[in-house]
């Protein structure tokens, strides 16, 4: 899975060559960043379950007869999944960072003021419903 980097690399051409489109170029929407983070996480969970699945199919080297190259394998196989496991919560650290970094003059909104909120949207999708229902009843009866 490919996602952007965080920081654009390289100058800006075009009409928005300023310094300022290089500032925007590099910043990156918080938006973005939260999907970026959660598609991290996903990876990280699914890597995390892979990981569990090769240790259970995986036998100890305890006097058991084992076959040398199998087990070579999956200690190879298991040693890459840490190594990504352990790129992915780089990552999901850079990503965190720069979120805050980004939200760090905001205030959090309280929950009930959310609710609030979305109580006052839900009016105004009903009210243009309606509005827009009521237009559709007057345009049938002219024609």
């Amino acid at each position: 899975m490919s996602t952007p980097p965080l920081a654009a690399s390289g100058m800006a051409s075009g009409p928005f060559a300023g310094p300022q489109a290089q500032q925007a170029a590099r910043e990156v929407n918080t938006a973005s960043l939260c999907r970026i983070g959660q598609e991290t996480v996903q990876d990280i969970v699914y890597r995390t379950m892979e990981i569990f699945q090769l240790l259970r199919n995986m036998q100890l080297p305890n006097g058991v007869t084992y076959h040398t190259g199998t087990y070579q394998d999956r200690l190879t196989k298991l040693q890459d999944h840490l190594r990504q496991l352990s790129i992915l919560f780089r990552k999901l650290r850079l990503v965190y960072d720069k979120c805050n970094e980004n939200c760090g003059g905001m205030d959090p909104i309280p929950a009930e003021k959310l609710k609030q909120k979305n109580q006052q949207l839900k009016q105004i999708m009903d009210q243009l419903r309606n509005l827009i229902w009521d237009i559709n009843a007057m345009l049938a009866m002219r024609n």
